[in-house]
């Protein structure tokens, strides 16, 4: 995801304001031009001199400001994002009525960049009627909604509503920059569709304290899960370990081990109109699973461990597919060689059988870990079908561009896209 990108926070009148301040200064050290867009109201809970100490820019608040220079449009129109946290129910309730009696209410409207809001209110405003239908209203445009979530309140409250951390507004905001670059950001062409994915690494264990693992941080699965959410699609998000945090607006199930992973992903593929495999799957299991640890005075100079074979999950779901279903696979290989890398992954097609699989390289500096993948997608024939480099996200909306629209004959072996 390009750096140094123009983003507004547009701060509202909510005492969780002061995180506010916290998302500020991720995207700041982030490398992004931050200008901050205050309610007054906003300015009662969290004082200008912070804000712009925290920002490096002056703080705007006044629509009569800047008129020479038509500030109150001028911030919209050259805008790459807007984050608006918190949201308030009535700022809610603003921006799906089209109202711009601020100006932060004139940015939004003259704006055509991506929006994300961090709602933000009791329980009883969260919930009541106006706000569920304001909130549906401005999903159906394309507006981000992260959160809210479930917690303490002000007062002895507590219940949804609380706004969501800085660190999910943040990744939002970064998903949204990288989703807007890739020419996704407002795309709900997966509206009504389930999809079922997979994250992450199962573990096996050894005994109550050691396991069998991978490097798999469950980047690229959360990033499949957020790019179908955004664009519209119910999804279910098996997670075995995830060092990342899972996406708002989806199902989240975690599992443990493979075979966890396997029952959960059969459960959820039975309603799925897509099942995408991008779990770490342990091939292997210890035979036997010590009741307590092992002692290295009692196993000695070397340990011998039996390992048995686990199930293919991902040649179970594909075996198992209902009619208009399609399954998606991934190979992670350490192969260097393109040609030998491609020959790989069409023999594990071959051999899984499913629709779709994404190949890509993984090493001990590149693939786990990372925040950038390179990946390669073939179709049931093997045929390179699409081909993606950059920000998981921007990855994650390339596969799924291929997963929604098959390609037809004659597109590009590089892009997927139409020659």
């Amino acid at each position: 995801m390009p750096t140094g990108r123009r983003i507004i926070v547009g701060i509202t009148g909510g005492i969780a304001a002061y995180k506010a301040v916290g998302v500020v200064r991720a995207l700041v050290l982030q490398g992004h031009d931050v200008q901050v867009v205050a309610t007054d109201a906003a300015l009662r809970f969290v004082g200008r001199p912070t804000l712009e100490a925290i920002s490096r820019n002056p703080v705007h608040t006044d629509l009569y400001e800047g008129v020479a220079e038509v500030r109150h449009v001028a911030l919209g129109q050259t805008t790459d994002l807007i984050v608006i946290a918190p949201a308030t129910a009535n700022t809610l309730a603003k921006m799906a009525a089209g109202l711009a009696d601020d100006l932060l209410g004139n940015t939004i409207l003259a704006s055509s960049a991506p929006i994300v809001v961090a709602p933000a209110m009791h329980t009883e405003m969260w919930s009541n009627p106006a706000t569920a239908a304001n909130v549906a209203i401005l999903r159906s445009r394309g507006v981000i909604v992260v959160g809210p979530a479930t917690g303490r309140l002000t007062g002895a409250d507590s219940g949804p509503g609380r706004m969501e951390e800085p660190d999910a507004i943040v990744a939002a905001a970064l998903a949204a920059l990288d989703a807007a670059s890739a020419g996704t950001s407002s795309n709900q062409d997966l509206a009504g569709r389930r999809i079922a994915i997979s994250a992450g690494g199962t573990r096996e264990p050894l005994d109550p304290v050691r396991f069998l693992g991978n490097r798999s941080s469950g980047r690229q699965g959360v990033a499949l899960a957020a790019a179908a959410a955004a664009r519209g699609a119910q999804v279910t998000l098996v997670a075995a370990h995830l060092e990342v945090p899972a996406p708002s607006g989806v199902t989240v199930r975690p599992v443990s081990t493979t075979a966890e992973l396997q029952e959960a992903m059969q459960a959820a593929a039975k309603d799925a109109d897509t099942v995408i495999m991008a779990a770490a799957v342990a091939d292997y299991r210890p035979a036997t699973v010590e009741p307590g640890k092992i002692k290295k005075d009692q196993a000695g100079d070397r340990l011998a461990l039996e390992l048995v074979r686990n199930p293919d999950i991902l040649a179970g779901l594909a075996a198992a597919r209902t009619p208009g279903q399609l399954v998606v696979g991934f190979a992670a290989e350490t192969e260097t060689d393109r040609g030998a890398l491609l020959e790989l992954g069409r023999t594990k097609l071959a051999r899984k059988g499913c629709d779709y699989l994404v190949v890509n390289r993984v090493g001990w500096h590149e693939g786990f870990a990372a925040d950038d993948n390179a990946v390669i997608v073939l179709d049931a024939a093997g045929a390179i079908v699409g081909e993606a480099t950059g920000g998981k996200v921007s990855v994650a909306h390339a596969i799924l561009d291929v997963v929604s629209n098959p390609p037809a004959t004659g597109t590009s072996p590089t892009t997927g896209l139409p020659q």
